[in-house]
């Protein structure tokens, strides 16, 4: 792009029209990939890159590719990054046993980013040596590649779904309902906007900042990418070592800061070693803050919602990437690049102080493995899977003297109803019995309530057992559950109000 349009404001386009897909498809992704079978969905998407990226890889030796057409193209190739990457992120559980885990996501995370920095730096070494065609050649075989790798692969046998799937559009609302009652989650989300919101200035200003010196150009910009990718294994091989000895919320702030630093030597860097020496010290905090929020928002999720909340930490970084490259390109177009960056490396220490109390990693000592705990009633009424809402009552007998710590316990225990599919929850006194107490929720359909039965995790169970340790009965609270009529049935008879 700063061989067809020089223009900062045009050429961090390419930045957000990479991003922008993420930002607008991954929740759709993500609710597909907990849908379908994930091999199958990552060899049809890779196969429709490979002929994406052959025909822009045509475009570009032919001589035919204009601005628009590149930003097209671009985005067209980030919608399929978009479509893949909640599916390959959430089969990682799959591959190690539970005790793994936590490290396995820090590697596919390294292995993702490492790639990321090294990837456009192999990149800028082929357009000086074989021409800027070359690497969208390469990129369309490596797609293919990818397509047998996945065909080879033999996921483990998981249990036979016994529901049917969920709907599309209804999985997306329970997904961000999941998301919206998820304190672990929502705390990384939060983090990661306040650090890509600034940090997307160091991506999108890259290749200007090359060609900021005489003797720039796509060998300095492969030069500084090298040195990104560089810094991100060294980062990669010490973060174990520095995990060891710092939390994840510490590493988090050398990162920011790290990025703050490089970003304000780019901007004032008078030659191209300094401009090198800051990209390897920005490769060493992208890689050290992309792994601690993967790894924070992974570990906040139970598998059966895994690729939905992976897919919101998409949709928040990319939107975070898209939407501040678009900014700092249009305020480097008005000033300077050098302006762009330090404004970006102010405000993410600002960004910083704002959520510095907002901790990462806090779902790393949850258990969320299924339960598997709750029994499925027995019904008196027939066909009862498509009908809805059900409402489900837990009845408590309470000693008026503990009320206090009763309602707290059971205010607790509301978030996991709504985050494993409930709409809307409540809890009532009886007026004539004061020890009695009515828990109540709504579900929307029978078989989604059966669903329920099926994501309460052990974690969940703690919760509850918190709020029914304070019940007096000679047995558990007592469970019902109520289900609408058919309204049909009931209006067939004569008027009905």
């Amino acid at each position: 792009m700063t061989t067809l349009d020089p223009s900062p404001s045009v050429v961090a386009l390419v930045q957000a029209a990479t991003m922008a897909p993420q930002f607008l498809f991954v929740l759709f992704a993500g609710a597909l990939a907990d849908r379908v079978d994930k091999k199958r969905l990552l060899i049809v998407v890779n196969a429709g890159l490979v002929g994406v990226i052959a025909a822009l890889a045509l475009f570009v030796s032919a001589g035919r590719i204009s601005p628009l057409g590149l930003v097209a193209f671009t985005f067209l190739i980030g919608t399929g990054a978009a479509f893949i990457a909640p599916a390959w992120q959430s089969v990682v559980p799959q591959l190690v046993p539970r005790e793994d885990l936590s490290a396995a996501i820090a590697l596919n995370s390294m292995g993702i980013n490492i790639a990321r920095a090294i990837g456009p730096a192999i990149g800028g070494f082929l357009i000086a040596a074989a021409g800027i065609a070359t690497p969208f050649f390469l990129n369309a075989a490596s797609c293919a590649v990818i397509v047998f790798a996945v065909l080879l692969w033999r996921p483990p046998q998981r249990a036979e779904r016994t529901l049917p799937p969920e709907p599309f559009f209804g999985s997306i609302t329970t997904g961000l309902r999941h998301a919206a009652y998820n304190k672990a989650l929502k705390a990384t989300l939060l983090r990661a906007i306040a650090f890509f919101a600034f940090a997307s200035a160091y991506w999108a200003m890259l290749p200007l900042i090359a060609r900021r010196f005489p003797e720039g150009g796509s060998a300095l910009y492969g030069a500084m990418l090298t040195a990104i990718g560089i810094g991100a294994v060294a980062g990669a091989l010490l973060l174990p070592r520095f995990k060891e000895s710092f939390t994840s919320n510490q590493i988090a702030a050398w990162a920011t800061f790290g990025t703050a630093a490089a970003m304000t030597v780019l901007a004032v860097a008078p030659a191209p070693a300094m401009a090198v020496g800051a990209s390897l010290l920005g490769g060493v905090a992208w890689i050290a803050m992309l792994t601690s929020l993967n790894v924070s928002a992974q570990t906040a999720l139970p598998d059966w919602v895994r690729a939905r909340g992976l897919a919101l930490f998409l949709m928040v970084m990319s939107g975070g990437m898209a939407g501040g490259s678009i900014l700092w390109g249009q305020l480097a177009e008005r000033s300077s690049v050098s302006i762009a960056l330090a404004v970006a490396a102010a405000g993410i220490l600002l960004a910083f102080i704002a959520v510095r109390r907002v901790s990462l990693g806090q779902g790393e000592g949850m258990d969320l493995r299924p339960a598997g705990l709750w029994e499925v009633p027995a019904l008196d009424i027939d066909g009862p899977e498509d009908r809805g809402p059900v409402m489900v009552t837990v009845e408590y007998l309470i000693d008026p003297k503990k009320e206090e710590q009763f309602l707290a316990a059971i205010r607790a225990q509301a978030a996991e109803r709504y985050r494993d599919g409930a709409y809307q929850w409540g809890v009532q006194q009886d007026a004539e019995r004061r020890e009695r107490y009515l828990e109540w929720f709504l579900v929307s359909s029978w078989t989604e309530h059966l669903r329920q039965h099926e994501r309460v995790t052990h974690y969940d169970t703690n919760l509850q057992a918190a709020a029914r340790r304070y019940h007096l009965g000679p047995g558990e609270p007592r469970v019902e559950h109520l289900i609408a009529p058919r309204m049909g049935a009931a209006l067939a008879g004569g008027d009905w109000q």
